[in-house]
C-alpha cells in the first residue's frame, strides 16, 4: 500500500458489527420461523391471467372493477406495455375464471379487451418450486465453500459461505418483516445476490491472501486492514454503481420486477457489509497467518508450478 494512503482500522469495530450482524441473522430467523414468508402464486399456486387492452388502462381502475365482482385478492401489473395487463388470481376459483374475468372487465370499459392467455399454477407444483427453490440455494452455497477452499484454503471457504448465509438470511428477514411477496423473481435474485456477494469476498480474500505472503512483518489486523483499505475503492465503486442501476429497476422498472430489484438492493448493500466485516472478520478471529499459506513443495517440482 502506498505510503500516502491512510491505512483504515476496520477491524478495531469487528466486535460490535459481529454482534449487529448476529443479532440481526437471529432477529431474521425468528421473524422467518413465526412469521415466515409471504409466498406469492408462483409457490402457493394459483391462477395468471393476461389480457390486452385497445388503449391504455389504469391499473387502479382495473384492481376496483375486479374487487366490485368479488375478487378483492387479485394482483393486478402491467406486462411490458400500458396496454398488456396481467391478473394474478389465488388458487381456488372456478374453471372458467378467465372467461369471468374478461367479461368483468370489458364491461368496465368500452374499448376492445382481448385474453391472451391464462395458465394455472397447482399447490402441488407450487410446493415442488419451493422445495426445489431452497435446494438451489444451499447447492449455492456447497458449491462455493468448495471452490473457495480449493482455489484459497479453508478458513477463506468459511469466511466466503458465511458471509453468503449472511446475506441471504437478512434479505430473506426483510421480506417476512415488510411481507413484500416472495416469488420466483425473488428467488432469482437470492441466487444473484450470492454471485455478487462471493465475487466481493473473492476479492477481498485474494488480497488478505497476497498480503499475507508479502507483508511478513505485519500480525493479521494490520495485514487484513491493508487489505481492505485497499479494495475498499474497488467495492464502493462496484457497489454504488450497481446499487444506481437497481435502484432505476425498482423506481421505474415497473411492477414486475419491483420485487426483484428490492432483493437486489438489500442483497448487495448487505453483501457490501458482509464482504469487509464477515470474510475479514472471521479470518482474524480464526487466526488466520502466512502459515496457513504456506506450499509443501513436491520433490522434483519446479518454482513455477507452485501457486
Amino acid at each position: 500500500m502506498s505510503d500516502n494512503v491512510k491505512m483504515i482500522n476496520f477491524m478495531g469495530g469487528r466486535r460490535i458489527a459481529m454482534f449487529i450482524s448476529i443479532a440481526v441473522m437471529l432477529a431474521s430467523v425468528a421473524v422467518l420461523a413465526v412469521k415466515g414468508l409471504n409466498f406469492g402464486l408462483d409457490f402457493t399456486g394459483g391462477t395468471l391471467i393476461e389480457v390486452i387492452y385497445e388503449e391504455s388502462v389504469p391499473l387502479e381502475q382495473v384492481r376496483e372493477e375486479l374487487s366490485a365482482a368479488g375478487y378483492e385478492s387479485a394482483i393486478v401489473v402491467n406486462f411490458g406495455s400500458d396496454t398488456d395487463v396481467l391478473v394474478r388470481m389465488p388458487q381456488g376459483m372456478s374453471p372458467t375464471l378467465g372467461e369471468e374475468v374478461l367479461a368483468v372487465l370489458q364491461a368496465g370499459t368500452e374499448a376492445e379487451v382481448e385474453l391472451r392467455r391464462i395458465e394455472f399454477v397447482g399447490p402441488q407444483v407450487g410446493e415442488e418450486l419451493r422445495e426445489q427453490g431452497g435446494l438451489a440455494v444451499l447447492l449455492a452455497l456447497v458449491v462455493v465453500l468448495i471452490y473457495v477452499a480449493m482455489r484459497f484454503q479453508i478458513k477463506f471457504s468459511v469466511g466466503a459461505v458465511a458471509a453468503l448465509g449472511h446475506d441471504v438470511l437478512i434479505t430473506l428477514g426483510v421480506f417476512a418483516v415488510v411481507g413484500w411477496d416472495f416469488d420466483l423473481t425473488v428467488l432469482a435474485a437470492i441466487l444473484a445476490v450470492i454471485g455478487y456477494s462471493l465475487n466481493d469476498s473473492i476479492v477481498v480474500a485474494d488480497r488478505i491472501r497476497e498480503n499475507l505472503r508479502k507483508l511478513r512483518k505485519h500480525d493479521a489486523v494490520e495485514v487484513v486492514n491493508i487489505s481492505l483499505t485497499e479494495t475498499l475503492d474497488r467495492t464502493l465503486v462496484t457497489s454504488g454503481t450497481t446499487l444506481l442501476v437497481l435502484l432505476a429497476l425498482a423506481f421505474v422498472g415497473g411492477e414486475m420486477i419491483h420485487s426483484f430489484a428490492l432483493a437486489l438492493l438489500i442483497g448487495i448493500g448487505v453483501g457490501t457489509y458482509s464482504s469487509i466485516y464477515i470474510v475479514a472478520s472471521l479470518l482474524v478471529t480464526m487466526n488466520i497467518s502466512q502459515d496457513d499459506l504456506i506450499v509443501v513443495e513436491k520433490e522434483g517440482a519446479q518454482i513455477d508450478d507452485l501457486p
